[in-house]
């Protein structure tokens, strides 16, 4: 019965689903790791939301502020409260209870906002370092809750791999977001090679020189997926679930940032039943 609910919450729209604190967040905020994780057993999946709710505050540090400078003092503000200073905050009390009781570990939140420091870099220079902030965000945030479920290490490598790709697809999917509010996180050396500077992408998001870029980007994306790609054991395949939307984003140079529909949470549903991303 336990499971039955949990697909039954997971295939409801997400005005239909109900839940608090952590979850909450994360539901609102980011809806595709949280139908993720309610398909991780039960008595982790709290620990898994407030993970996912944590690197949503990480990752809007940079876009609720007016300046690179005051994006890096709320990073500073959340690695304080990691290194265990009392806060007011409606995820600093769980927070500091799972990092006391150990199952979020504060070495792997402290590197997480180490990465999200490039984003209040003035650019992201070339594909390499592009590669590695994706591999410092979305694929150690994997990493982190394939352990927290419980992961082999080589179950953790192939998770941080697919988390990866995930990031790759979130970037894709963001361009016109991150363009309405003044940013690009492109790396810059594509760009230029196409004739473009950061400012034009901000302006011009859907431009048609774009395109080269964005097909080297989600060439690379799905050969992480390939490389990630088999069974998982039913008990942490939830960290490896967000995969499963990567795919299919990445079939499509611009897909669109709009909410997942019913086909989406289908193949979620699907890859966990199968027990294979």
């Amino acid at each position: 019965m336990l499971v039955v609910g949990t697909l039954s919450v997971a295939m409801a729209r997400p005005e239909q689903r109900q839940a608090g604190g952590p979850a909450a967040l994360l539901r609102r905020h980011d809806p595709d790791r949280y139908l993720a994780a309610l398909f991780a057993p039960a008595p982790r999946r709290e620990a898994l939301m407030l993970l996912g709710a944590f690197n949503h505050e990480l990752a809007r540090a940079r876009e609720v502020a007016r300046e690179p400078g005051l994006a890096l003092i709320r990073l500073h503000w959340w690695r304080e409260v990691v290194e265990g200073a009392a806060r007011r905050h409606e995820l600093a009390a769980p927070l500091a209870a799972a990092l006391a009781a150990g199952t979020l570990p504060r070495a792997d939140l402290a590197a997480l906002i180490d990465a999200r420091e490039t984003e209040a870099a003035a650019a992201i220079e070339t594909l390499a370092d592009w590669q590695d902030y994706l591999r410092g965000t979305a694929g150690a945030l994997a990493a982190i809750a394939a352990s927290l479920l419980g992961a082999t290490d080589s179950e953790r490598a192939r998770i941080a791999t697919l988390g990866t790709a995930y990031g790759v697809a979130g970037q894709v999917r963001s361009i016109a977001v991150l363009a309405r509010q003044g940013r690009c996180l492109l790396p810059l050396d594509l760009l230029t090679a196409q004739g473009l500077s950061a400012a034009e992408v901000v302006a011009r998001p859907a431009a048609p020189a774009l395109r080269p870029v964005l097909a080297t980007l989600a060439a690379w994306g799905r050969a992480l997926l390939a490389e990630g790609r088999g069974p998982l054991p039913r008990a942490v395949i939830a960290a490896a679930l967000p995969a499963v939307l990567a795919r299919r984003d990445l079939r499509q140079l611009a897909p669109s940032a709009g909410p997942r529909g019913f086909a989406d949470r289908a193949a979620v549903l699907a890859a966990y039943l199968a027990g294979r991303v």
